[in-house]
């Protein structure tokens, strides 16, 4: 993901070319949908973290990154896990 998302961005520069992307109905869909995603997501973090910083923290991140993001929070919270942890602790507060 890294990788596409950095090779992308050397080669074309969405804001430039926001004009015509933003015309294009696939396009809007997809906005609405990846923020759709960032929502749900951040409503899980703002459920697990305790610190508004770090909630605060993760909003900007998610909304940037996008599911960039979202696998890192999700490879964090895995690797807190203790190893005889079921997957139900993966998604209660600790």
């Amino acid at each position: 993901m890294c990788y596409e998302v950095i090779t992308t961005s050397l080669e074309s520069n969405l804001f430039e070319q926001w004009d015509f992307l933003g015309n294009i109905p696939w396009m809007r869909a997809t906005l609405y949908d990846f923020y759709a995603n960032v929502l749900v997501i951040f409503l899980w973090v703002c459920y697990k973290e305790n610190s508004h910083l770090s909630k605060i923290l993760w909003f900007i991140l998610l909304v940037c990154l996008g599911s960039i993001a979202s696998c890192i929070y999700l490879l964090i919270q895995l690797f807190k896990l203790n190893k005889d942890a079921d997957l139900r602790e993966l998604f209660i507060k600790s």
